[in-house]
């Protein structure tokens, strides 16, 4: 079994990549990371420069890590400013760091990637690492691990730090209506309200797959989306052919959902999915309707996910307003190799107090929960 770093995930065949990955996460399929490289999102000037790590046995790939040489910390939503500034301080570099995640995308799924043969894990680790000491790399970082990965990584070199997202669980519902059913009344009453006036406005909703969405209908979506970006004063991290790519390499994993008001678009939210989880990604509006956010990127997407029988969906990072609406704290992690003793000590005292007090936060927000007293269910992982 040899090691090695590959600059493009064009080096490895599409088919033996995907093998490795176990839930069909789409985030780190070979079509969404190429099309990432293909259309410059990363590589170049981004600052995300692909160094994939990859284990061959005869030239047959065995296992891998999707790896990024970053040279600052924007698009990882695992904020590490404060580290960096430290670093500046103390007259070291920061960067370039290792980050594995899929670019952009705060969204949890697999970093060691080995198909069937999990006992590759410990060697991928181990290579990580060496790789990393041998080139002086100052950090390393997986971020928003799946929970086989997070077992998986006991190396006392890593530090963990926890995050919180808000996700919707799928508890068996047959439809939305039973779903609100579980909500306490004022809840209900609440929610009902909001999706009464998306229809008292006279919008409705088209669901359209990646195969479903030409070239016209990208324009105005993207235009949307970029318009979000614009009005929080930053450019898109992606591009319109980026999303043309995967919409014709991976067609099923991509749904858009469009609002419509007198047979015009006013609104759009790209969604991905695997075999399980729904993923809300990106959303963008041409005009201030009530309750039109709630409805394209949360009520939508429960609906889709019961009448299709997923059992997750993950909307995004932050957020407390999705709370109401019947999305719960959830537990993320990440694990971060610090090669400097001097930062590795200060960094693990700020991780133990940053984790308690996450605890703390994520239980004062399961407090407001909409769900009845009577159908509580036990809290998701919170450790």
């Amino acid at each position: 079994m040899t090691a090695r770093i590959i600059r493009s995930i064009a080096e490895v065949a599409r088919e033996s990549w995907n093998a490795l990955i176990p839930d069909g996460s789409p985030f780190v399929r070979h079509e969404f990371l190429h099309a990432l490289e293909k259309y410059r999102c990363v590589g170049g000037e981004t600052g995300w420069e692909p160094a994939h790590l990859v284990l061959e046995d005869g030239g047959q790939l065995q296992a891998a890590i999707p790896l990024y040489s970053k040279a600052h910390s924007w698009g990882e939503f695992v904020f590490d400013w404060s580290w960096a500034r430290a670093y500046a301080q103390a007259g070291v570099d920061y960067y370039p760091k290792l980050v594995s995640m899929a670019p952009f995308t705060p969204a949890t799924g697999p970093r060691l990637l080995v198909g069937a043969h999990g006992e590759r894990r410990q060697q991928l680790i181990d290579e990580l690492l060496a790789f990393a000491k041998r080139n002086r790399v100052p950090s390393v970082h997986l971020l928003f691990l799946s929970q086989q990965d997070r077992v998986a990584l006991t190396h006392d070199s890593f530090l963990w730090r926890k995050d919180c997202q808000f996700h919707w669980s799928n508890r068996g519902y047959r439809d939305f209506a039973e779903f609100l059913a579980t909500f306490r009344a004022d809840k209900r009453k609440k929610a009902l309200r909001e999706r009464r006036r998306i229809n008292e406005q006279g919008i409705q909703f088209r669901t359209l797959f990646g195969e479903e969405m030409d070239a016209s209908l990208w324009k105005i979506v993207f235009g949307f989306s970029a318009a979000t970006f614009a009005a929080h004063g930053n450019e898109h991290y992606l591009n319109i052919a980026f999303f043309r790519e995967v919409a014709a390499s991976l067609p099923r994993t991509i749904m858009v959902k469009i609002a419509m008001y007198e047979h015009v678009p006013i609104a759009a939210a790209i969604f991905f999915r695997s075999h399980d989880t729904l993923y809300g990604r990106y959303w963008g509006a041409a005009a201030d309707f009530h309750s039109l956010h709630f409805e394209t990127c949360y009520y939508q997407g429960i609906e889709y996910c019961i009448a299709e029988g997923l059992q997750h969906f993950e909307p995004g990072t932050q957020g407390e307003h999705k709370v109401p609406r019947g999305f719960e704290p959830v537990t993320t992690w990440s694990a971060h190799w610090i090669a400097e003793p001097r930062f590795r000590r200060a960094i693990s005292e700020y991780l133990q107090r940053e984790r308690d007090a996450m605890d703390q936060y994520a239980e004062q927000v399961r407090e407001h929960v909409p769900f009845r007293r009577d159908l509580s269910e036990q809290p998701l992982d919170l450790k």
